[in-house]
């Protein structure tokens, strides 16, 4: 009898032990998940905001570098950038974005990974303050190619031996903060031929400073106001060259882009020229975006005195139309070597504007070639750049050329121009009341010049 009770209570302390087993297994899984889960809850409160499509915006509104914190005394930096987007009603949509650069977190080496992040992001690359130190030998004096009232430009470079124009903005009233934001929207993603690249920034605290392409011969103003001997080495051919090359840069600000961005600060100073005279636009510091939907923008008056449009002047009205009227000032400073408001001349000639349509109004067009050019152009190719000149700074702002007219007006030499150009001498000669009031100067207290020295 004990012997048949002895298996049975064997295999009922089995059955007790299995089921003890199970539900000691079936505990542990509960709290494994548990753990599991609220971990990946702790990941997912810890991720960056992102923009409201997901991704970085392709073209940054706003930036505000908020804080930069030293993880370690390794390269560990992150930098929060804010992206704050102004729609059209006023309302302002907020989104922040993590940029990690040169990055490794602990918890990935903890988990045997290694992330190191692109140090590009959408508007150019990232510089540390030491690697733009490094590279213009410590702000050097003798690295200085150009100053204005912006800032500083000197020559730098890079540890890959790449050679690069750095652009350090002076923070004055909140402008270095100005400047770095209207640039980095206007061109931070804009490729060109014709228009100078950003290659990168550097923001820093409150140091603000933007990195470009070096541009070798420095800027169209030297070449012609500058000591270049009694010949200029700009020949009639180049001349015509650089000026092409700066519509067609024009061109695809105002007809490529959307929006369009409007330059507003079309100067000599502001072309900027390559080793084989090729032309490049730069400076986008007072550029103003324009969209589709807008034929205008009202804003305040900034710009260089003597380039400016009368229209803007007077209403601060601004659009693309301005920018042509600058580019036939800047057309006539090419063609004549003059500058456009030059006090060292007689009453008549002061205003370039002015006394070129005089000029051609008293059939003297071949007087206004800049008498260091060594072989004059051909009557016919004069002519036709005579006639864009004037069409550019037509009074009636609907009657200026497209800048993309302006282009193939240069480029073809079948453009009609001998009735045109008769028309406006005869309309020139008996000057209407609207001729008349553009020969008064602007007031300068309309105008705040904008002379900033940009790259060289």
């Amino acid at each position: 009898m004990s012997d048949s009770a002895t298996p049975l209570m064997s295999l009922k302390v089995l059955i007790l032990a299995g089921i003890f087993l199970i539900i000691l297994i079936i505990i542990v899984l509960l709290i494994f998940l548990c753990f599991r889960g609220s971990r990946s809850c702790k990941k997912r409160k810890m991720l960056p905001k992102l923009h409201s499509s997901g991704t970085t915006p392709l073209v940054s509104k706003e930036i505000a570098v908020v804080r930069e914190i030293d993880l370690t005394r390794s390269t560990e930096k992150q930098t929060r950038i804010e992206i704050i987007e102004d729609d059209d009603d006023g309302v302002k949509k907020e989104a922040e974005m993590k940029v990690e650069i040169g990055v490794v977190r602990k918890s990935d080496v903890s988990c045997g990974t290694y992330m190191q992040e692109d140090p590009n992001i959408g508007w150019g690359r990232w510089y540390s303050l030491k690697e733009v130190e490094i590279a213009t030998r410590g702000f050097a004096e003798g690295n200085v190619i150009g100053e204005g009232g912006y800032g500083v430009v000197y020559r730098g470079v890079l540890q890959d031996g790449s050679v690069v124009a750095v652009k350090n903005l002076h923070n004055n009233k909140g402008e270095a903060e100005k400047e770095f934001k209207v640039e980095v929207e206007a061109i931070g993603k804009v490729r060109h031929k014709n228009l100078v690249r950003l290659v990168g920034y550097s923001a820093e605290g409150a140091r603000r400073m933007l990195v470009y392409e070096y541009v070798e011969n420095g800027n169209l103003e030297h070449w012609l106001h500058g000591n270049v001997g009694p010949v200029s080495p700009l020949t009639w051919e180049i001349r015509i060259k650089i000026a092409i090359g700066t519509a067609k840069g024009l061109t695809y600000l105002h007809e490529g882009l959307e929006p369009k961005v409007v330059h507003r600060d079309i100067k000599s100073s502001n072309i900027l020229l390559d080793k084989n005279w090729n032309a490049k636009v730069s400076d986008f510091g007072l550029a103003k975006l324009l969209g589709s939907e807008k034929t205008h923008v009202t804003t305040r008056v900034m710009g260089t005195f003597g380039y400016v449009s009368p229209e803007y002047a007077s209403t601060g009205m601004l659009n693309e139309r301005s920018d042509v009227y600058s580019f036939g000032v800047l057309l006539m400073e090419i063609i004549t070597g003059r500058s456009p408001i030059d006090y060292s001349k007689p009453p008549g000639e002061m205003n370039l504007v002015d006394w070129f349509k005089a000029m051609v109004a008293s059939r003297r067009s071949d007087e206004l070639v800049d008498p260091r050019v060594e072989i004059p152009p051909s009557p016919r190719s004069l002519k036709r750049v005579l006639l864009i000149c004037l069409r550019c700074i037509d009074l009636d702002v609907i009657k200026r050329p497209k800048m993309g007219q302006i282009v193939h007006m240069l480029e073809s030499d079948d453009f009609p121009f001998r009735s045109e150009l008769r028309t406006i001498r005869d309309k020139d000669s008996v000057p209407s009341q609207a001729d008349v009031s553009i020969k008064v100067p602007y007031p300068r207290k309309h105008i705040e010049p904008a002379e900033k020295s940009m790259p060289r």
